[in-house]
């Protein structure tokens, strides 16, 4: 593989990774908290999965750059700007109906991206990947979307946090299908899909869940960006501290 295409798989697949290892993360922070023990017990499975997605893109991604001496260095000893995750998974939790607005969000992005992928991807071991991460996704999108109906359509309450947690999260979704330099080569040498295909796909399955939850979609737009060229928000420092502290506390430790 030249060099200018192991750089752009590389960085695709650290993009991928980030994107998974920190809502994982996030979603991780629900442990012993969530509203019901069903959903103490769903959200911290979910969160494994994610952070399984990242592993195992992150071993890919080592694969590609020696720097790295496995996945552990690319997840927990890099500084705040080499993180290239979009802004939405860093946010904050919120009550239980942002988390599960944002999981909604995000997996129903990732579903039709693994699918793409799954049809067609330059890099064969991404390809191969995508048809487990696809399953998986899928599943959470399922979950999420279910939670938003059951909260859209539930009480007069519910149906406002609902509402404020679309308001919270509409500044950041635009950055899941914004393009850069990176997307459109990326799109022309078959690497990674089109996203504005994906775009119009997790519209259309978005509003159908919003229909039915009585909730109302917003125009979607590029209003807060610069997770991609590792700009982030003030709360990504403190989710970093506290990710990287065992890692950075005991150096090498493993399980």
């Amino acid at each position: 593989m030249r060099k200018k295409m192991t750089d752009m798989v590389f960085e695709g697949l650290l993009r991928l990774a980030d994107d998974n290892l920190i809502l994982g993360h996030r979603t991780s922070e629900w442990c012993g908290h969530a509203p019901t023990l069903e959903e103490d017990l769903a959200l911290p499975n979910i969160a494994l999965d994610l952070i399984g997605h990242a592993q195992a893109l992150y071993i890919l991604a080592c694969e590609l750059n020696p720097k790295y001496a496995n996945e552990d260095a690319l997840a927990f000893l890099r500084l705040e700007h080499e993180y290239k995750n979009v802004l939405l998974v860093e946010q904050e939790n919120g009550h239980f109906g942002n988390t599960v607005l944002r999981l909604f969000y995000f997996s129903t992005f990732m579903k039709y991206f693994w699918e793409a992928l799954k049809e067609q991807c330059c890099f064969e071991k991404l390809k191969k990947f995508s048809e487990k991460a696809v399953l998986e996704t899928s599943y959470h999108s399922q979950y999420s979307s279910q939670w938003v109906i059951t909260l859209g359509d539930g009480t007069e309450e519910s149906n406002r946090k609902m509402s404020d947690a679309i308001i919270n999260l509409e500044p950041f979704v635009g950055e899941l299908f914004s393009e850069d330099n990176f997307t459109r080569e990326s799109f022309q040498k078959d690497f990674f899909p089109e996203l504005g295909l994906i775009c119009e796909k997790w519209k259309a399955e978005v509003q159908s869940v919003f229909t039915k939850a009585n909730l109302d979609l917003p125009n979607i737009t590029l209003k807060k960006r610069g997770g991609r060229n590792g700009e982030h928000t003030e709360v990504f420092g403190y989710l970093l501290s506290d990710l990287q502290y065992m890692q950075r506390t005991f150096p090498n430790s493993s399980w």
